[in-house]
């Protein structure tokens, strides 16, 4: 936005969710929805701006799909300011990508529901605020409902640092509706006061400095970006380095996807030209020339293999100590064996793995679970990562990302995927039918999705499926030890109880245990069960039978017979990601 007198001003706030909850067909937050698709809670904020006749438009190449990426777009004021939001989903599987937005932002506008209040992503968002050092507005949502209550949530936020106007603090209350659209406009003056009390500017001259906010491979366009320029005037031609990688810029587009030769700060632009596929939240330099560009890659590139190169030599010392006490232990346990003895010990160890195909071997521990992650854009992989990072069931099944990337699913994926004995996971990608061919000849199973909630559902299907059974015993029939006696069974004398089935029925064919003062004396089958004089297969409730079991055990009156079969039981992974 522009003030009279300051010409360079600029402002960029962001609308940073403060709660949010799953869905299906929306990704909800505070205000209901992003990027304005249809929920049951009404129109974000952000989308209300919009509708609410301050003159922006939104476009596609700005939607946002289900936990996709950051939702940008620039609302023109009446007065002539102009206000660039940065819209982030809420999810806890985001709380790296709306750190990164704060830090990129000068004001954030904090959404709190009326009837819910303080959340737990709430108080993430606060404590982000806090550690950019970037000041609030708070608006107030659904308080068009009976029971919202906007003095409660002022209250609770005092816990939490953020002190409003009316408490003595420096903090802008707005009570709002998204859903009917009420005080919106005092929501976005407000904003616009307090970037003039902080005198925000912007240095349209010099090198380019800016953020990458998001980042995705483009089928037609190559590698491309969306960011954010904080300071100079981006346009073609600028030689621009982020990350380990380089662009000469081709063609930028604005927010609605119309081509656009300049970018200057807090505006929204789509920029072409990279060489690879940098990170969202890497920092955007323009340099010189080329030849600098190529220079600055190179020593990132090598600062980076320095410090890979020793975290990798400290991982590799701690695996050889591991692999000495190892060795050191087998010697011991060779030490009373003669050569020959050691020799034909280690060949038996041995043979068996030796014949095994590389698949074969990774199937032979079938407690891990080995993944490649594919994903639409570099926001969406590392949210997946974020919560595959809370695994912690490494006991029950262990979880190995072989690999991880953009784009969609490929033929070198498959090949880790063969690899590894690995599941390749895709999330808002697609897999041409050339490569589910190539897969199912494989045996090797692709699983696409476009809701991060469900992909992580079937996750924990796979892992689950990793685990082997646990068997539970399922109680047939009771009986009680009335009488004991023996019979001659050959020139042995075998034990044999008098019983009253107390409850269901004894079936020989089935398992048996004798409990004891509560505690299991035996287990196994019956030799013989027999009704007076003859041999039977099932005793019911209230008849009487004689019983010997399979091994010599002798009885006392008062025992327990519990007749029983086994059944097995698929376990569920133990992992709870949050969702």
């Amino acid at each position: 936005w522009k003030r009279k007198g300051m010409p360079v001003s600029s402002c960029l706030l962001q609308h940073n969710r403060g709660r949010a909850r799953c869905g299906c067909s929306e990704e909800a937050g505070e205000g209901g929805s992003a990027g304005g698709e249809a929920s049951p809670h009404g129109p974000g904020p952000h989308h209300s701006l919009q509708q609410a006749g301050l003159g922006a438009q939104r476009h596609p190449s700005c939607e946002m799909l289900i936990y996709k990426i950051h939702h940008l777009f620039t609302v023109h004021l009446s007065s002539g300011e102009k206000i660039t939001f940065l819209d982030t989903p809420g999810h806890a599987a985001f709380s790296a990508m709306r750190a990164r937005g704060t830090y990129v932002t000068d004001i954030i506008i904090l959404v709190v529901a009326a009837e819910d209040g303080v959340m737990q992503q709430t108080i993430e968002s606060i404590e982000h605020a806090k550690n950019a050092g970037v000041p609030l507005v708070l608006a107030i949502n659904k308080c068009d409902k009976p029971e919202a209550d906007p003095e409660r949530v002022k209250k609770e936020l005092l816990a939490h640092d953020v002190v409003c106007e009316e408490f003595g603090g420096d903090v802008q209350a707005v009570n709002i509706s998204a859903l009917k659209g009420d005080n919106l406009t005092i929501l976005a003056e407000a904003t616009v006061a307090l970037a003039e009390m902080l005198e925000l500017k912007a240095d349209y001259t010099g090198l380019v400095e800016g953020t990458i906010i998001e980042s995705r491979k483009d089928k037609g366009k190559g590698p491309v970006t969306t960011a954010i320029i904080q300071r100079g005037t981006l346009r073609k031609g600028c030689v621009l380095v982020a990350g380990k990688t380089w662009a000469k810029v081709r063609f930028m587009f604005d927010e609605n996807g119309k081509a656009v030769d300049a970018a200057s700060p807090s505006i929204p632009v789509e920029i072409m030209g990279w060489k690879e596929v940098p990170s969202a939240g890497d920092e955007i330099l323009e340099v010189e020339s080329e030849q600098r560009a190529h220079e600055v890659v190179a020593w990132r590139t090598y600062v980076e293999q320095q410090e890979k190169m020793k975290k990798d030599g400290e991982v590799i010392e701690v695996k050889q100590k591991e692999h000495r006490m190892e060795y050191e232990k087998k010697q011991q346990n060779l030490a009373h064996l003669t050569w020959r003895q050691r020799k034909a010990a280690l060949y038996k160890a041995s043979k068996h793995l030796m014949l095994l195909k590389p698949k074969e071997r990774a199937e032979t521990d079938k407690n891990v679970l080995s993944i490649i992650i594919k994903g639409d854009v570099d926001g969406s992989v590392e949210a997946i990562l974020n919560v595959l990072d809370s695994y912690d069931a490494d006991d029950e099944c262990k979880l190995d990302v072989v690999h991880f990337g953009m784009g969609d699913i490929s033929e070198t994926d498959l090949n880790l995927a063969e690899t590894f004995n690995g599941v390749v996971y895709g999330f808002s990608v697609k897999a041409n039918e050339t490569i589910k061919k190539m897969a199912a000849k494989k045996g090797i199973k692709i699983k696409l999705h476009n809701i991060i909630y469900k992909l992580i559902e079937d996750l924990k299907d796979e892992l689950s499926s990793r685990l082997p059974p646990s068997v539970v015993e399922n109680t047939i029939g009771e009986a009680s030890v009335l009488d004991i006696f023996s019979v001659t069974v050959g020139k042995s004398k075998v034990p044999v109880a008098g019983c009253r089935v107390q409850k269901g029925q004894l079936d020989k064919k089935m398992k048996f245990k004798l409990i004891r003062k509560g505690n299991v004396i035996w287990k196994g089958s019956l030799s013989s069960l027999k009704h007076h004089k003859d041999d039977v297969q099932v005793i019911k409730t209230g008849m009487d039978c004689g019983l010997s079991l399979d091994k010599h055990v002798e009885f006392n009156i008062g025992d327990e017979i519990i007749c029983y079969e086994e059944k097995e039981i698929q376990q569920t992974t133990s992992w709870n990601p949050g969702f």
